[in-house]
């Protein structure tokens, strides 16, 4: 059946008709949503081409604009405030147009529309994630990793652009500020209490935990920049026929930090790295953009607790304010790689802070 269940129907219809080359008469089989608002669709051409259509409507709050101050951000809503791309295909678009310049495989983008919110992208195929092929032993781990860890290299190497443009279509890449780390961070103070029937942060502990937060955030701030892909993980990495790393979700792209994208390869709240495999990243990425370990040991720690920080206030609002049980299943992971970065020196404080207000990220959920 080639409609879509729903009033996208000619607006689709209109999109694939402006692609040409026999989209528009192509089967259409539903791929269902991802964590976003986006919808795929698969095409089957009568020729056996087949190719995916991102179905992304602009129903979120909209993305930052580059002037945008902290206030004026706070009243736009949490794409602004954190600096993320609110699912614009532009932005999908133009950055996959950039990483393919690097030589990279991004999904080659045949035809959008940023009005409408649809794109018609390369089809790299099902089941190629990383962690469905090391799930089911069909790929090595560390191979894996490695092969990762050196298309991020390219990545970081390479200079940051500030605005990437193709045909007349533009796109910033804006800064990972404090603002946007803020925002993220306080998703500890506000919901991780949840998980022993506690209530979000307030008064001197509050204050305390600010403190301890920008204080954290400076030592962030002073750390060298890189672009990064900000989802880098092993959901997001698909191991192609080729050997070739095909990359995925790369649309809220910044100006951040190797760190992050490494903390987010390496120190998975979904699935267990081996210690094996995350090192032979780790080393792998060091080597070749030519850096030495014990500062980026300090990053990694620094910025993997910011990322830390955040992802496990977010697992613990899904589960208490939006009734997704199953994400407690993640939790003890993600307290485990907390309490891993919050043991390097230079997050003294802020160790402090959680032993006394969360004691339960060192101790293990009960």
């Amino acid at each position: 059946m080639n409609a879509l269940p729903d009033l996208r129907t000619a607006e689709t219809d209109a999109f694939l008709t402006s692609a040409g080359e026999g989209w528009e008469t192509a089967r259409r089989q539903s791929l269902g949503q991802d964590a976003s608002t986006r919808r795929y669709v698969r095409l089957f051409r009568g020729d056996g081409t087949t190719a995916l259509l991102m179905d992304a409507p602009r129903v979120e709050s909209d993305p930052c604009p580059p002037d945008a101050d902290a206030a004026t951000r706070a009243r736009m809503g949490w794409n602004a405030m954190t600096r993320l791309a609110a699912s614009r295909v532009e932005a999908f678009a133009l950055i996959s147009h950039h990483l393919r310049n690097l030589s990279l495989r991004a999904p080659k983008v045949y035809h959008f529309d940023a009005r409408f919110g649809f794109a018609l992208i390369e089809d790299f195929g099902d089941g190629r994630e990383f962690a469905r092929l090391i799930e089911r032993g069909a790929e090595d781990e560390t191979r894996l990793y490695k092969a990762a860890a050196e298309r991020l290299a390219t990545v970081h190497k390479a200079s940051i652009p500030k605005l990437l443009s193709v045909d007349g279509v533009t796109w910033p890449i804006l800064e990972f500020d404090s603002v946007a780390l803020g925002a993220n961070a306080d998703l500890y103070a506000d919901w991780l209490p949840a998980e022993i029937g506690g209530k979000a942060l307030e008064g001197a502990q509050r204050a305390r935990w600010e403190a301890e937060r920008d204080a954290l955030i400076q030592q962030a701030m002073s750390f060298p920049r890189a672009f990064t892909l900000r989802d880098y993980h092993a959901e997001n990495l698909l191991w192609l026929p080729d050997g070739d790393v095909g990359l995925l979700d790369f649309q809220d792209a910044v100006v951040g930090w190797d760190a992050w994208d490494l903390a987010m390869l390496t120190q998975d709240a979904r699935r267990k790295v081996s210690e094996e495999a995350a090192e032979a990243a780790i080393s792998m990425f060091l080597t070749l953009t030519g850096q030495s370990r014990a500062p980026f040991d300090e990053r990694l720690a620094v910025i993997g607790a910011l990322n830390a920080l955040r992802i496990a206030g977010v697992f613990s609002r899904l589960q208490h304010r939006d009734g997704k049980p199953r994400y407690g299943d993640f939790q003890p992971r993600q307290l485990q790689l907390l309490a891993r970065n919050l043991s390097h020196p230079s997050l003294a404080g802020m160790a402090a802070f959680v032993r006394d207000t969360t004691p339960f990220v060192f101790e293990g959920l009960r």
